[in-house]
């Protein structure tokens, strides 16, 4: 959501759309980059399951409440073998400090917005 709410693109009119529209945008990035990518968003959008949507695992939040995607995050972290592959896209200070104690590097939402031709 750090992404999606950082694009004066109108998402508040039309959130679930927003949800795939960038799930759509991710498939394309992922497709031409060769990167796994992982999504977890804050709440589900009617009709969007968990799971993997064209090359794009996207996942929910477990749990209601502030900072809830953020805790699935890090424990998606833990839970990887090998967290020192894993980035994490995010403008979150708090999240990026405890996803880096873990091992994986972190990439700002404006650069990563910008990599996929929206900055």
């Amino acid at each position: 959501m750090n992404l999606i709410g950082s694009r004066a693109r109108g998402w508040w009119r039309d959130p679930d759309g927003a949800v795939r529209g960038l799930v759509e945008e991710l498939q394309g990035f992922s497709e031409s980059s060769g990167h796994d990518v992982t999504v977890v968003f804050d709440r589900r959008p009617r009709g969007m399951p968990e799971g993997d949507h064209g090359g794009v695992v996207v996942g929910f939040a477990r749990e209601r409440g502030r900072n809830a995607a953020d805790h699935e995050i890090v424990r998606r972290v833990e839970a990887d073998p090998d967290p020192a592959s894993v980035m994490v896209v995010t403008s979150d200070r708090e999240l990026a400090d405890r996803v880096r104690d873990l091992g994986a590097s972190v990439e700002s939402v404006r650069g990563f917005d910008e990599r996929l031709g929206g900055g």
